[in-house]
């Protein structure tokens, strides 16, 4: 089935699907814009280029958590989450270890994200059938973090809070200006899921 992951034959715990060129397209556009709003990191220069990788890894992190709806889903507090009370130990605690593993976690988001991207502009012209994609299992699990943030990120845009809000959506009429947004959070679910299920023994 176009758009979605199976199995990939002859190559183990590997999975592959057939992308026609719109999806491409959408996949692409979608993980550029998760690659901005994640930002380049704090080891890039003013004009986007590495510094030294010493003087990165030396860089403590924020303390506090992203004003961004979306960012705050992609990198959450620690301790006392959203709607749970936080006193001051609970606040201390959630800013030291996002200090300390916050920039870890952008790197690997931003990592698998540029892999996505890389896959995507490696696919042939799609023909008749698309173009195929295979994975190996290392790249899947790259693809399932790409996808995951995706989602987070489309989740908070729309402002769903559980799976739940998610159901009114199916409604939508066409004319809502949130009906693409929403199709496309509902494609990357199932695009999630198959993708999971390629990865069960």
């Amino acid at each position: 089935m176009a758009g979605l992951f199976q199995p990939a034959a002859g190559v183990p715990g590997g999975a592959a699907g057939a992308f026609d060129e719109v999806e491409i397209s959408i996949l692409r556009s979608l993980t550029v814009q998760l690659l901005e709003l994640i930002g380049p990191g704090p080891g890039a220069d003013e004009a986007g280029g590495e510094q030294d990788p010493l003087a990165a890894l030396m860089t403590d992190g924020p303390t506090e958590p992203p004003s961004d709806p979306a960012l705050a889903r992609l990198f959450p507090d620690a301790y006392g989450g959203p709607g749970a009370g936080r006193d001051e130990k609970t606040r201390e605690a959630a800013a030291e270890f996002r200090r300390y593993t916050e920039n870890d976690l952008r790197a690997r988001k931003r990592e698998d994200g540029l892999a996505v991207v890389r896959a995507l502009d490696s696919l042939a012209p799609a023909g008749e059938g698309g173009a195929v994609l295979t994975l190996a299992p290392g790249q899947s699990r790259q693809w399932l973090g790409t996808l995951n943030d995706l989602r987070l990120t489309i989740g908070a845009r729309l402002e769903i809070t559980d799976d739940e809000d998610g159901d009114e959506f199916y409604a939508l009429p066409d004319g809502d200006p949130r009906k693409p947004m929403v199709m496309a959070y509902l494609w990357l679910g199932a695009l999630q899921e198959s993708l999971v299920e390629t990865l069960m023994p």
